[in-house]
């Protein structure tokens, strides 16, 4: 079973349509906000370092097309695991005639 890939637009809070601009600008607030020599020395290490993973991943045009292919591919998997359908048993009558009975029209405030 694969794992899921870690989001890294949400760790840089940023939309998937983001431009390379706005990436970069993300990571830059974040890097300010959390690298241990501006942070009063109490960032996170495994939170600096997904900052460090995401931007990686989604400044380079390759890395982030395959980024993007592979999260597509995992939630597609993970969708076709919830559709499944539920199996139906079809039981055929014992008196395979039809029979129709006449319409009772009921009177009311709608009529």
């Amino acid at each position: 079973m694969s794992s899921t890939p870690p989001d890294h637009y949400a760790v840089l809070h940023v939309s998937r349509s983001a431009t390379q601009r706005e990436i970069a600008r993300a990571y830059r607030s974040l890097m300010r906000t959390h690298h241990p020599d501006l942070d009063s020395g109490e960032a996170v290490p495994a939170e600096l370092e997904r900052i460090m993973q995401a931007f990686a991943v989604l400044r380079d045009p390759g890395r982030r097309r395959a980024y993007d292919q592979e999260t597509a591919r995992a939630a597609a998997d993970r969708d076709i695991g919830h559709s499944r359908t539920i199996p139906v048993r079809v039981i055929p009558h014992k008196d395979p005639t039809l029979r129709a009975t006449p319409v009772r029209w009921e009177s009311g405030p709608w009529a």
